[in-house]
């Protein structure tokens, strides 16, 4: 995609989301749902292509122009963009990186057009932060693999038609974790009910059992005991993605800040001409600055090949904290207002809450930049 081919892109999602997206905010969080409206005019648009090949019938974008992208999208409610973020994203890549090419032919082109929906199972009960140890397996039996185990907190679990699950079929550790491609209508693959969050209503995730799941061997991906490999490579990505949004959500907050601090009087005088107003503003637009410029270099040296783990991971940390903090300086300017419902920030303070944890959280991202540091 040539650079003014890009622009035309960037432009026509920057006026989509503002001019459609964003007044359809409320209905998102009182249904629950994206409108189905919206998500067929996401698919028209390509979005659920935007980081898969072109051969593909996605926009190939590179990480750089990905992350260009997503700032525009996470301008809006995070489950918009999270409506077709996994499969471009953690769930898309595996097939990018490591599959077949009949499972990319099969695949790829279906979840670009919004045919179908790809899930990433990874996290489990008790194999969240360290998905080395997860449990969940996978025996050998004739031509095919069994199944048993269950994950959860399964982004798009309920709407998925096809899962790449992670599962373990050697000894402990991550060289014993290997990648199968599982659809949904699996004889034993059973979806539990949508979890009931803090915020992103809209963006689902539910537990994931497999009681017995058959599949052929050709649903393997990539060679036995590599998955954990896969794994992160697809979450290094996925982490890039994840601080872009952050990036976009961070941007509208400010706004909404901004708006309200210069029309909002209080003793004769609007909030925004406070010294006091003024600081958190100003810090939050500080730190807005830091990461997005964070997210870009990012992301220009994972597309030079100079950095793949180190980067995505200090702008994940970074611009995910980051986000907690505007959005608690928003509710603190907006005053008693930032804490009713159906006022945006209210319901922004607690979407932004999750950035922390998934991916990798916080803590996680702590130990990749410092183990990184130390081993070198």
């Amino acid at each position: 995609m040539d650079a003014q081919d890009f622009a035309d892109v960037l432009s026509a999602v920057r006026t989509f989301v503002r001019e459609q997206v964003i007044p359809r905010e409320d209905e998102i969080e009182r249904t629950d749902e994206i409108p189905a409206d919206l998500r067929e005019t996401a698919k028209r648009m390509g979005l659920f292509g935007y980081a898969l090949p072109e051969a593909y019938g996605g926009l190939g974008l590179r990480v750089g122009e990905e992350v260009r992208l997503v700032f525009e999208l996470g301008y809006a409610s995070p489950a918009f963009r999270s409506m077709f973020g996994t499969s471009n994203g953690i769930a898309g890549q595996v097939l990018v990186h490591a599959g077949s090419a009949e499972q990319r032919t099969a695949w790829l082109p279906r979840l670009a057009g919004g045919e179908v929906i790809a899930a990433f199972a990874l996290t489990e009960a008790e194999a969240g932060s360290d998905p080395s140890t997860l449990t969940t397996s996978a025996s050998k039996d004739g031509d095919d693999y069994v199944i048993n185990g269950a994950k959860r907190f399964i982004t798009n679990a309920p709407e998925a038609d096809v899962f790449m699950v992670f599962a373990r079929t050697g000894g402990a550790g991550g060289r014993g974790v290997s990648t199968f491609l599982v659809e949904r209508d699996s004889a034993g693959l059973k979806i539990g009910p949508p979890d009931d969050k803090m915020g992103q209503r809209g963006a689902h995730t539910a537990e994931v059992f497999f009681d017995a799941v058959r599949v052929p061997e050709d649903n393997l991906i990539g060679a036995e005991g590599t998955g954990f490999r896969t794994a992160m490579a697809s979450l290094a990505h996925g982490r890039l993605s994840i601080a872009a949004v952050c990036v976009g959500l961070a941007q509208r907050i400010l706004d909404e800040t901004v708006d309200y601090a210069k029309s909002r009087a209080q003793g004769g005088h609007k909030i925004g001409e406070y010294q006091l107003v003024q600081g958190l503003i100003a810090d939050s637009q500080t730190e807005l600055y830091a990461g997005r410029a964070m997210v870009l270099e990012a992301a220009r040296g994972y597309d030079a090949g100079e950095d793949t783990k180190l980067g995505p991971s200090c702008a994940k940390y970074f611009c995910s904290e980051m986000l907690g903090r505007v959005a608690d300086r928003a509710v603190q300017v907006f005053g008693g207002m930032g804490y009713m419902r159906g006022v945006p920030v209210e319901r922004f303070y607690r979407d932004a809450r999750l950035f922390r944890i998934y991916e990798g959280t916080s803590q996680i991202q702590q130990l990749v930049i410092a183990r990184r540091l130390l081993s070198a």
